[in-house]
């Protein structure tokens, strides 16, 4: 379904490069010899635009080739926006400068040149925007099961869980696991977050066909060799693609590694290190912004301070023990949000929690005050953990820190969030908070380890302002 869409996509996208790169030549033509920007136009110089019309449609023909060439229109699954944006980029500069030297070699030169520098920004801004409100359209199709992928993971070990983890984490693939199947009795009966676990792997032509599967994708260790040649033929049976994914990638934080040695690829597992210049890079980040955080929002913690007071009794600050990194214990600081004697009240309401695994939460939770609900929905109650991040116990960005009564429900493999410093923000805040099960959020925290990076922690830091504007998923 999602090659159908892509297909389709392409077409429209087409469809609209042709208007939009002519738009933005009628553009260009206005902003040169009307409003005449940064050069005045001589009346007896100014060209008819009816003399631009067959460059226009030349230079479309010209560009549509070249994005063609350059793999616009074919870019591959999970290219990003800065993906497309650089080929469009690149694409547009190219056709330009070869329409300029067509025309001086050819014609004479009555031509502005300051029109092709109007027209190759216009043109880049115009399909770089519709390139966004693309994937914006997308990602709401996605939402309600159109235009994806549906997909059957075989195999629910490490190996099944990364993939299931980046699956999570990046969203415009367009893939929707159904849910897995594995022939370990213990892991095929027990569902991973929203992943539902389907049995044993002889279930799979059923589950192929009942569940209108697009696509198999095989994570079994190679040891079961002829089980995997036995799938991937009944696959092939009922028209369904399949892929494997090499069991080498269950390495503990590692990446494939792909060297050419004179045209024999070697592929070997390069561990993920953090290395000292770049944990010396992220220490300094975490300073200087908690700094410059804190240094800003003094009126603001302020305020926040008072209304807590007037609100309800008890301290302003709430003081809670959690589990950083390697399982060390710290104090966590926040805003108060509830009332006094609320972690009494827990053990209490426990037939009320509406979260899955180890988690606590309650949408509607009776100990949250009036100041407490605004406090939460907006994410201020977290600001005083910027001294936690000027402190060392946490970092801007990480998984979120655990009491220590959740991190002993914690299965073998939850256990693995724990090998980086806590975040105020992550990965999992920005991709759905609390209306994800543990599992998932779980799934993005290893991902976001897995995957480190400077550029990975700046682009988590811009889409919190969003979540924290409009508080989706926060109670």
């Amino acid at each position: 379904m999602f090659e159908r869409y892509r297909q389709t996509l392409s077409i429209a996208l087409t469809a609209l490069d042709i208007l939009l790169i002519n738009v933005a030549f009628a553009l260009a033509y206005w902003m040169r010899y009307d409003l005449q920007w940064f050069a005045a136009v001589d009346p007896a110089f100014r060209v008819p635009f009816r003399s631009f019309v067959p460059i226009s449609l030349a230079l479309t023909v010209l560009l549509l080739v070249i994005y063609k060439v350059g793999g616009v229109y074919d870019q591959p699954r999970g290219a990003s926006w800065f993906d497309e944006f650089y080929h469009i980029v690149t694409g547009t500069a190219t056709g330009i400068i070869l329409v300029i030297f067509t025309l001086a070699i050819f014609f004479r030169p009555i031509y502005s040149r300051l029109i092709f520098f109007y027209a190759a920004i216009l043109i880049v801004v115009l399909l770089g925007a519709i390139r966004s409100a693309k994937r914006i359209l997308l990602r709401q199709l996605r939402k309600r099961g159109r235009g994806v992928d549906r997909v059957l993971i075989v195999g629910a070990g490490e190996v099944g869980r990364t993939v299931m983890r980046n699956i999570v984490a990046q969203p415009g693939w367009g893939y929707q696991i159904i849910g897995f199947v594995d022939d370990d009795p213990d892991k095929g009966s027990t569902d991973i977050g929203r992943f539902k676990a389907m049995g044993e792997t002889a279930n799979l032509p059923r589950l192929v066909k009942e569940q209108a599967i697009d696509e198999v994708i095989l994570t079994l260790p190679w040891m079961y060799h002829r089980k995997i040649v036995s799938i991937m033929a009944q696959c092939e049976r009922h028209q369904v693609r399949v892929r494997i994914v090499p069991d080498m990638f269950q390495m503990s934080l590692s990446r494939l590694q792909t060297v050419d040695l004179g045209g024999v690829p070697l592929i070997g597992v390069q561990e993920i290190e953090f290395s000292r210049g770049k944990v010396l890079f992220k220490r300094a980040m975490d300073v200087m912004i908690s700094l410059v955080g804190l240094a800003v929002l003094i009126p603001l913690l302020i305020l926040i301070a008072v209304a807590i007071k007037l609100d309800s009794r008890g301290p302003v600050i709430f003081r809670q023990i959690r589990v950083g990194k390697g399982e060390r214990l710290f104090a966590m600081y926040k805003f108060r949000s509830m009332r006094e004697g609320a972690e009494e009240e827990q053990e209490e309401l426990m037939d009320q929690n509406e979260a899955s695994g180890p988690l606590f939460k309650i949408k509607n939770d009776p100990r949250v005050t009036k100041v407490g609900r605004f406090l939460r929905r907006s994410s201020l109650d977290e600001l005083p953990q910027f001294v936690n991040v000027l402190m060392g116990h946490m970092s801007l960005v990480g998984p979120r820190p655990a009491p220590p009564g959740e991190v002993q429900r914690y299965q073998p493999w939850h256990k693995r969030r724990l090998e980086v410093s806590p975040g105020l923000t992550g990965l999992w805040q920005v991709s759905g908070r609390s209306q994800l099960t543990f599992d998932e959020m779980v799934l993005l925290d290893l991902y976001y380890i897995e995957n480190w990076s400077p550029g990975l922690d700046f682009q988590i830091m811009l889409r919190t302002v969003p979540q924290f504007l409009f508080g989706n998923g926060a109670y």
